[in-house]
């Protein structure tokens, strides 16, 4: 059985205090041992987290129940997985301006969203004909899968989607557009974007790709290829058993089976996404830190710079 547990949890809420509450949430994790990063802005919390299961449960309940927090926290969902080893190295609460940047003022599900579309009922939207289908995910993120028939912004940060709206879309003529993400909260707040935009009908899946493929039964599914998700699985498939993909260090590219026969691939060090464009120095470097990493596991144990799989 896995030893760690992580939690992936996010909520846009009002948090006009939100830099009070930095110190408080940081002694609670700290008192439990938990480590991961965990966002706070005025629009709510976002981020990830993970230790022994008993502290991961004791830390989410005390930001669901604790006074000091207003009940803001109260409907708090998070998204459960194992690990053998633990993922992160240390604990961090940080402040921001949003806690997933779209880069537009003012816009935040707080004031207003779109319409929040269960995993059991998303097939039947996106199979109408009127509705558009946007992937609000990355381009790197798209290619090892997506649902059928989605458009691709081919963005390479959230921050580029406001363009490209307003670059490909009409609210005149797309009248029905549905939004969908790796665990929901990209598509949630790019629905309030386009409803500020002055589009009429924008639909979003409710708990993202993640729990459409935890909950929808593969023969039902929409979906094609692997989701890509931003831990040590690299990848996930139906049942959200872990996929076939790795990644490269060097760029961080999603690695499948065929690419990692590839010539131009040497673990830890380069890709065929990103062999062209390692540079000399960046190469010594990786073969370096790679020369540990094969150290420290002839000593049994692990390297503070090695991703688990």
């Amino acid at each position: 059985m896995p030893k760690y547990l992580t939690a992936a949890l996010y909520k846009f809420v009002s948090l006009p205090e939100y830099q009070a509450l930095q110190a408080p949430i940081m002694d609670a994790c700290k008192a439990h041992q938990i480590k991961g990063t965990l966002l706070l802005a005025e629009e709510g919390i976002n981020g990830t987290i993970a230790g022994l299961p008993d502290d991961i449960r004791q830390v989410l309940h005390y930001l669901r129940t604790d006074p000091k927090f207003s009940g803001k926290f109260a409907d708090l969902e998070h998204k459960e997985s194992f690990a053998d080893e633990h993922p992160f190295y240390r604990m961090k609460v940080k402040l921001k301006k949003e806690i997933v940047t779209l880069g537009v003022p003012g816009v935040s599900p707080t004031k207003k969203v779109g319409t929040y579309v269960k995993p059991q009922d998303w097939n039947a939207l996106i199979s109408d004909p009127d509705v558009v289908l946007i992937d609000t995910r990355n381009d790197y993120e798209v290619d090892i899968g997506t649902f059928k028939g989605a458009i691709d912004p081919k963005t390479t940060t959230f921050r580029e989607f406001p363009e490209y709206v307003a670059k490909h879309f009409d609210k005149t003529k797309h009248k029905k557009v549905a939004m969908f993400c790796t665990g929901g909260i990209r598509c949630e707040k790019a629905s309030s974007y386009m409803l500020d935009q002055g589009f009429d009908e924008v639909y979003h899946l409710e708990g993202g790709i993640l729990k459409y493929l935890e909950t929808v039964p593969e023969e039902q599914s929409m979906w094609e290829g692997e989701c890509f998700v931003f831990d040590q699985r690299v990848a996930v498939k139906h049942n959200l058993e872990v996929g076939d993909y790795d990644q490269c260090y060097a760029c961080r590219y999603p690695l499948s089976p065929a690419e990692m026969q590839s010539e131009k691939y040497v673990a830890g060090i380069s890709c065929p996404h990103c062999y062209d464009q390692v540079s000399e120095e960046k190469r010594a470097k990786l073969l370096e830190r790679q020369k540990q990493v094969t150290l420290a596991k002839q000593r049994g144990e692990t390297h503070i710079g090695e991703k688990q799989k």
